[in-house]
């Protein structure tokens, strides 16, 4: 079987690719005017075998009304596919119900898996593969990309990257399959339902990453309904008691910390039956936008830039550093104008006192909200401007400069308003209202924004490109040609960091004031109802298809969650002290007071971080499944050794790459 495979593949070129094994996957977009050198060139690096340094893919350029575009389909065989499935380290599930790492030579021993089974590997997983392949394509000997002589190359360097940063390659984005598309669509957005989220379907279709947000947007509108539940009747009845409130504020200090811990045990669970949790951690190559001096990686050995890590903590501390706190100081500067609109707005409500000017009381706090949202999008462009000025070689650590960056100026920007009118003014009705207009204003404006206003915009350029094509026939080649074509106009999704961020400012709007404004809790369902059906119409119907990203968690917003959680417990406690009841118990010594309120507190930073030390992060059956596969591989270990030892033992190999 083997050596037939080695034949076939032998005989592989870009002219003689059999059409009716070909399943296009992936799409690469060209720049228009691409020399004819350098696209026969990189054509041949992907269908090349991987012992020549190729990708051993397939390959053909797509054919429309007007002979061959700039765009070329990518696919593979069912072969290449279940051997890069081994080298991504895909985790699968085997007929004993345990979940393995995948290896060729042991398919016969994972669910499902039949040789004439296209389906045992999901389409996002098909597409995952052929992207890790092409971002794996090296230069070898080639000092530039043919064709192109100012687009420098060096052995070990990423041929796609090089492309993308040279303007040669436009895109290359994972085409939609309209069939499962049609379905997802039905049984996630399609009717209005009560029911959960077909999570299942969603991972397989766009993979892990977006899967996990929707089961963590899900799971946190489900945890804010206990809140909302009790909410509803101290806003009815309690409004002005706020001793009333300690036992609400104290349910929500708890209940912050239980939500965040059970998530963990759920992630656990999601992430070990879609086998990302066991998934082997890959070695980060340098980002795309990374740049230096020609130097040798001390790990790798292999030739990459490298750049001083001196002049980037420099530019980090010398520029970006001042820069975001200029922006801070900007952020309290425009807080301090909206304070003297208020005041504005309160004196032309004690002068006239109709009904125009109580609404006028709103006016201040709608503008400022408008203003906000406009100030964090322009920051965000700024933060990624200067975390990609930093020069980070690693994306992790460009992720991580920036979600730092952007959760500060956020967290002030948003927050620091209701944080002066509380421990400033002592205002506790400004407080109420300003908390409730920044927080409903806020969550019209991302509607608007993240989805309406996009899927608008794309349902007019389909209909000008469905226009523009109707004279064409609905044959194959032609419907793909059209696919193709309306796919690579629409909006590249950008990942989950703004859809994270959204729901973090929603969460500090819930815990932060809880028992000064309880209906916050009310209207974060609602809007969270809401965006679970429009982020999944932006993704089904907005934007390209995203790649799939394998993880085992929400990364670093787990602990932007905690940090929050635990910030609420201090501002919480503070509010409660301030009230004219807990005043009115201490009226000979208020140092009695800030002593019994700062006690309060740590008592219950104590009960919550104690909770989340007693609360397992994996639910014990799988930490028992962990512990069985780990001592599984150390005996297979062992065993090896024992075999390398012993004359005669090998492993099988698999000849397809040679």
């Amino acid at each position: 079987m083997a050596e037939k495979t080695k034949m076939m593949v032998e005989s592989w070129s870009f002219l003689d690719t059999p059409e009716s094994n070909f399943r296009p996957l992936v799409v690469i977009e060209l720049a228009k005017g691409t020399k004819e050198e350098t696209i026969e060139w990189f054509t041949k690096r992907i269908v090349d075998k991987k012992a020549d340094g190729g990708a051993q893919l397939l390959i053909k350029p797509l054919v429309t009304e007007n002979g061959v575009e700039n765009i070329y389909l990518v696919g593979a065989s069912h072969l290449r596919l279940l051997l890069g499935a081994e080298t991504v380290g895909l985790v699968k599930e085997c007929t004993d119900n345990s979940m393995r790492t995948f290896t060729y030579s042991s398919r016969k021993t994972f669910k499902h898996f039949a040789d004439d089974n296209h389906d045992f590997l999901t389409m996002a997983e098909c597409q995952y593969i052929i992207k890790h392949e092409l971002e794996n394509l090296r230069a070898k000997n080639e000092k530039i990309i043919p064709g192109y002589p100012q687009a420098k190359l060096y052995p070990g360097k990423s041929i796609v990257r090089r492309l993308l940063t040279s303007g040669i390659l436009v895109q290359i984005f994972p085409l939609h399959d309209r069939e499962e598309l049609k379905k997802l669509s039905h049984n996630w957005y399609g009717r209005v339902k009560v029911g959960y989220q077909p999570l299942d379907d969603i991972r397989c279709y766009f993979g892990e990453t977006i899967a996990l947000y929707f089961g963590f947007l899900e799971y946190f509108t489900f945890a804010l309904i206990p809140m909302a539940v009790i909410g509803i009747p101290y806003y009815v009845f309690a409004w002005e008691d706020y001793d009333k409130y300690v036992m609400f504020a104290t349910f929500n200090l708890l209940w912050s910390t239980v939500i965040l811990e059970v998530w963990k045990r759920m992630c656990a669970i999601l992430t070990y039956r879609w086998g990302t949790l066991l998934m082997k951690r890959q070695f980060e190559e340098p980002r795309p936008g990374f740049h230096g001096v020609l130097g040798i990686n001390p790990v790798t050995g292999r030739e990459e830039p490298v750049y001083s890590s001196i002049k980037r903590q420099l530019r980090i501390y010398l520029v970006s550093l001042p820069f975001v706190c200029l922006c801070l100081y900007f952020s309290l500067y425009v807080m301090m104008i909206y304070f003297d609109l208020e005041q504005w707005a309160l004196d032309y409500h004690k002068e006239n006192e109709s009904n125009f000017s109580s609404l006028m009381l709103y006016v201040p706090s709608i503008i400022y909200a408008v203003v906000i949202e406009i100030m964090n999008r322009i920051y965000r462009y700024a933060a990624e401007f200067l975390t990609s000025w930093e020069n980070h070689r690693l994306e992790s650590s460009y992720q991580n400069h920036l979600i730092l960056k952007v959760l500060v100026f956020n967290f002030l920007n948003c927050f620091a308003s209701l944080f002066y009118i509380a421990f400033v003014l002592f205002d506790m009705k400004l407080l109420r209202q300003s908390l409730a207009t920044l927080l409903i204003t806020s969550q019209i404006l991302n509607q608007f924004a993240e989805s309406l206003l996009p899927y608008w915009l794309q349902k007019r350029y389909n209909r000008r490109m469905k226009k523009r094509m109707c004279s064409k026939k609905t044959d194959m080649d032609l419907s793909l040609a059209e696919q193709v074509n309306m796919e690579k106009e629409m909006g590249t999704y950008l990942g989950t960091f703004d859809d994270y961020l959204e729901l973090f400012l929603q969460f500090g709007y819930v815990s932060l004031f809880s028992c000064v404004y309880p209906l916050a809790a009310v209207f974060a369902v609602l809007n969270n109802i809401t965006e679970i059906y429009s982020d999944a119409l932006k993704m089904c119907r907005v934007y390209k298809r995203p790649f799939a990203e394998p993880t085992a968690s929400i990364g670093v917003w787990q602990l932007a969650f905690e940090t929050m959680s635990v910030i609420s417990v201090v501002t919480n406690c503070i509010l409660i002290g301030m009230s004219p009841e807990v005043d009115a118990l201490f009226p000979d010594s208020k140092m009695d007071l800030v002593l019994t309120v700062a006690l309060v507190e740590h008592l219950l930073l104590a009960i919550k971080f104690i909770m989340a030390f007693v609360i397992p992060d994996k639910p014990r059956e799988i930490q028992m499944k962990l512990a069985k596969l780990e001592f599984e591989s150390l005996e297979a270990l062992k065993q090896q050794q024992v075999n390398v030892k012993l004359p005669g033992a090998g492993q099988e190999s698999h000849g397809f790459f040679r």
